[in-house]
């Protein structure tokens, strides 16, 4: 019996795994948890901008982009196709090249692929700030850096979100809190539940409550501020995150 194919076949069984690794169970005291709250509130801040900023627009909340196409399709007044069509597109490609990136850096350390991650995302955003000066966010004017704010911020998120996505911690996705507040009413003891992991749900409805709140204050200095802020926070989050010890494997009893 030839066992030509078995190479190959074993190739094709391994090249998943690595492109798992990325989401390996944490570690009891992992301190990713922490990064990914900070990055939470993050979004709250560039969605506060976005919707505030840029005209009834998310770049981070891609379900509220979905709802707002929809009512500017159905013809309601003052809303745009375009923008959030525009963010979408942008969104996708952004989840696109962070899926690529995770593939790319599979035999990386996590720690090492979440810091290439935060430095593009803090880039982009920072890059978008730069864009914006000279945008008047009253008149929505000129066009031409509206849409490459939206541009931009819609690639950092969505290449954030892939990442996250990989990562699969528990009720922390970044920017979306649907199932993390259902998860608070579904599993309380009201329900019948334990409440698992109440600390950390609370904590991101908080935090994003906070960015977006946060964000509309610097939003009256612009759209610069607000945006440097964000990219300072995803950037110093992940260093932060990077520079604590891993912890140590728990020793089976």
């Amino acid at each position: 019996m030839s066992l030509g194919p078995l190479p190959s076949i074993a190739k094709l069984i391994r090249a998943p795994a690595k492109a798992l690794a990325a989401s390996a169970p944490l570690a009891k005291n992992d301190p990713l948890p922490f990064a990914l709250l900070a990055l939470t509130g993050v979004t709250g801040l560039v969605d506060a901008v976005s919707f505030l900023g840029l005209g009834h627009v998310f770049t981070a909340n891609m379900t509220g982009n979905v709802v707002l196409l929809a009512f500017a399709v159905a013809g309601t007044p003052g809303l745009s196709m375009a923008r959030p069509s525009t963010s979408l597109a942008a969104f996708l490609v952004g989840a696109a090249l962070g899926g690529r990136l995770a593939v790319a850096m599979a035999a990386a350390s996590r720690r090492r692929w979440l810091l290439a991650v935060a430095l593009s995302e803090a880039l982009l955003l920072l890059t978008a700030a730069i864009a914006s000066i000279g945008f008047d966010i009253g008149t929505a004017a000129p066009p031409g850096l509206l849409y490459t704010v939206i541009v931009l911020t819609a690639l950092a998120m969505g290449l954030r979100n892939a990442t996250v996505r990989r990562l699969a911690v528990p009720d922390l996705t970044t920017t979306v809190l649907t199932s993390t507040l259902t998860g608070v009413a579904a599993d309380s003891s009201v329900a019948g539940g334990d409440n698992p992991r109440i600390g950390r749900r609370v904590a991101s409805v908080a935090l994003m409550f906070a960015g977006a709140a946060v964000g509309t204050q610097l939003l009256r200095q612009g759209l610069a501020l607000p945006l440097i802020v964000g990219a300072v926070g995803a950037l110093v989050a992940t260093v932060a995150y990077t520079d604590v010890p891993t912890p140590p494997p728990a020793l089976a009893s």
